[in-house]
Order: structure tokens, then C-alpha cells, then sequence
């Protein structure tokens, strides 16, 4: 994405990005920061936590909190998942709200606006996904919004192609409070490596068993071990039932052996020059609504 240019003085602050699950959020994230901070699946809630992603340009550093999809939690997990959105539209000096645009209107994005009023959110509206649309689709959806919420500006974008981001990226750093840069500069994130290389597994573990296990899993780093030469990773999969547990293995080790192998790939882009990595699937009978489990999910915990 090209560079904005953008007013002096130089500005820094918090943007809180937002939406109903699927909506893109991660990967509008992961295209404004240039890297990749937040996993991304096809499947609805992968982010279960309020992830900081920082996008170091002239003039500005903006700091995204990508957050979960806003839902009604039912789970101990949905519970800490929603309270991270409460978090994030606390902490912003700015809420950048993701809309799929091809996606049908409904409660769940009018429920996005009840808490940008409750917490009086200066926000602006993102429409993503307009690459699967019919263009004369736009107007009335940019209509209905505007008389939903006083948005500052509204955006038709498509985070996966890039359209559009360079306008919305200057808006938005346009809008935040002039101040020194609140990381250093060569950083994109602030998750440990722990933390981030065991999203990248649940990612794995996700796209090669997401219609058979959506929502179940998650993965605990117990092990690491680093060198000049080797980062050593061992991880528990974790799954709720017994019954689970032979999902993730697949027929004779052959889908573990495919996480694992897609996921270090992916690692040792991170963590060169090489990574060993060990998978375990776990059996942990309703972790979703363990306090314990749900603490190994706050990074900053």
C-alpha cells in the first residue's frame, strides 16, 4: 500500500477496529499494519483476543486493536471475548468499524452501534469486501448507515485487494492526537512469541478442521527453546471431548503431520533460520469455560 502523506505534527494514538465476525477485521488489520498480527480463517470468532498490530509511517504511528467478532456470548470464552471489545472501545482515541458489504444487514451490525454509543465512540465506517459487489449496491448501504450513527467518514474498501486503504489509512491518522511514537519503530506487534506462535498453530489447526471442529480448540505453548541455530516448540492442541481428539490426529498422524508442517513453514518465517515443533492434542473437558485455560488466552494477563 502506498505511503499517505500526512499533516504535521506527528500523531500517535489507539484505533479500535470493530465489527460482527467475518467482517474482515483481521485482515484490514493485518494490510494497514504490513504484517501479519492477527491469524485469519473463514471461520466466524477466530480472534479471541483484542490483538495490537502497530503501523510505523511518516507522520504517524497508528496503533489498530483488532478485537473478536461482536456477538451474544453464551461461553465463559464468548464472555472474556466481548469484554476485550468493552476494553478496546474504552482505550481508542478512534473506532474504525468493519462492515462485509456483501453480506445481508441485520442486528448484529446495529448491535456494533449500541456500543459505539455507549462507549461515545468517534468512529469512522469502513464497507469492506465491495470486490464481490455490484457497485450500485453502495449507495444505499453508505445511506442507511449514515443515519444509524454520525460516522466522521465512510469508506468503501476491500481489505483483501488493497482498495481503498491508503485513503483510510490517512483519515484515520489524520484523526489521532499529536504525540511521539508509544513503540519503537522496527516493532509491529506487542505479543509474545509464545503467544503469536501458538495463534499461527490454531490457525492451522483451524483451516484443516474448521467444518468438523469451528469453535473447540485452542493451543498452550509449554515448551520453548531457542538457539542461534533452532527455536524448539512444544505445543498442547487442545479439544473439549475425547471423541475429538482423533480430528485433529487424522487417519494414522496424516492431519497433524499437516498442521505441523504448515504451521512451521509459517514459523520459521518469524523465527529463522529453522524451527523443531512438537503437537500434542490435549483433552480438556469444557476448557471454554475454565478461568485457567481462558488465562493462557490474555497475553497481557
Amino acid at each position: 500500500m502506498p505511503e499517505p502523506v500526512l499533516s504535521q505534527p506527528f500523531r500517535c494514538g489507539f484505533v479500535a477496529a470493530v465489527g460482527r465476525p467475518n467482517a474482515g477485521k483481521s485482515t484490514l488489520v493485518n494490510s494497514l499494519v504490513g504484517e501479519k498480527v492477527s491469524i485469519v480463517t473463514p471461520v466466524p470468532q477466530t480472534t479471541r483476543n483484542r490483538i495490537l498490530g502497530f503501523s510505523n509511517r511518516p507522520g504517524a504511528q497508528v496503533i489498530f486493536m483488532d478485537t473478536p467478532g461482536t456477538h451474544k456470548p453464551r461461553t465463559r470464552l464468548e464472555q472474556q471475548m466481548m469484554q476485550f471489545v468493552h476494553d478496546a472501545l474504552t482505550q481508542r482515541d478512534l473506532a474504525l468499524f468493519i462492515v462485509d458489504a456483501s453480506a445481508s444487514a441485520g442486528k448484529g451490525d446495529e448491535y456494533v452501534i449500541e456500543l459505539l454509543r455507549e462507549h461515545q465512540t468517534r468512529a469512522i465506517l469502513a464497507l469492506n469486501k465491495i470486490d464481490v459487489i455490484r457497485k450500485p449496491r453502495l449507495l444505499p448501504l453508505i445511506d442507511r448507515f449514515s443515519k444509524l450513527y454520525d460516522f466522521e467518514e465512510i469508506f468503501p474498501i476491500s481489505a483483501l485487494r488493497g482498495e481503498g486503504l491508503e485513503a483510510l489509512y490517512a483519515a484515520l491518522a489524520e484523526r489521532l492526537p499529536e504525540g511521539e511514537a508509544l513503540f519503537p519503530p522496527d516493532h509491529y506487534t506487542d505479543q509474545p512469541e509464545r503467544f503469536l506462535a501458538g495463534e499461527l498453530i490454531r490457525e492451522k489447526v483451524i483451516l484443516n478442521t474448521h467444518q468438523e471442529l469451528p469453535h473447540v480448540t485452542a493451543v498452550q505453548v509449554e515448551e520453548w527453546q531457542e538457539t542461534e541455530r533452532l527455536t524448539r516448540i512444544r505445543a498442547d492442541i487442545l479439544v473439549e471431548k475425547q471423541s475429538q481428539k482423533p480430528i485433529v490426529i487424522g487417519a494414522e498422524g496424516a492431519r497433524i503431520r499437516k498442521i505441523g508442517t504448515e504451521a512451521r513453514m509459517e514459523l520459521e518465517r518469524i523465527f529463522p533460520p529453522k524451527v523443531f515443533l512438537e503437537l500434542y492434542v490435549r483433552v480438556a473437558p469444557d476448557w471454554r469455560n475454565d478461568r485457567t485455560a481462558l488465562g493462557t488466552l490474555d497475553y497481557r494477563g
